[in-house]
């Protein structure tokens, strides 16, 4: 077994947060050495937790359709890399759930990603990536960020999360759809092509 599937089994029988985990742990995520674009995200919600396939839902739905890319397209690790911020379900909290639980990504995204040599792009999905990748080089709050995404790239594009919870931000935002997702949509395909 070489180093890269080791780490693989590691982070599937990861257990370090058990405890805080009202569902059990089942980590969810995709990764391959061949990764080109990676997905960081926050945390599985119920649905994908119970199917173990990420971005399983009606989030998953927007997020390919800003993409525009397959299923197919979507799930092979070799076109992207899915890791998100707390790799199983963290609970319900009062306004939705809870944040991902902040053992994960110090435990696990650094070694991933150099696992990853061919990333060349990095979509940071909503506040909790944003915070964590690019720290104090975001803006005061995730619309002035997402606003600001050319100054990011090459390497990252960071996006609002396309839960339907966030559909009042899409509306608030129209510049989102006419500015962001023809440059995503653009670049991913570029990306894929190779």
């Amino acid at each position: 077994m070489n180093s890269f599937e080791s780490l693989v089994l590691d982070a599937q029988s990861c257990t370090v947060c058990k405890e805080f985990l009202p569902l059990g742990p089942r980590p969810v995520f995709s990764i391959h050495t061949e990764s080109k674009i990676l997905v960081i995200g926050q945390a599985p919600g119920t649905k994908v937790h119970a199917t173990g396939i990420p971005w399983n839902d009606a989030s998953g739905n927007e997020l390919r359709r800003w993409l525009d890319v397959s299923r197919d397209q979507f799930y092979d690790p070799r076109n992207f890399g899915i890791m998100p911020m707390g790799f199983c379900y963290p609970g319900r909290g009062v306004g939705g759930d809870l944040p991902p639980r902040p053992e994960c990504a110090p435990l696990w995204h650094h070694k991933m990603i150099n696992q990853m040599a061919e990333v060349k792009l990095t979509l940071l999905i909503g506040q909790h990536a944003l915070k964590y990748y690019l720290g104090n080089r975001k803006r005061k709050n995730l619309t002035e960020t997402v606003r600001d995404f050319e100054s990011y790239m090459p390497e990252f594009i960071p996006l609002a999360h396309p839960s339907p919870r966030n559909l009042m931000w899409r509306r608030r935002n129209p510049w989102f759809e006419e500015l962001v997702v023809p440059v995503l949509r653009e670049r991913v395909h570029e990306l894929l092509a190779r």
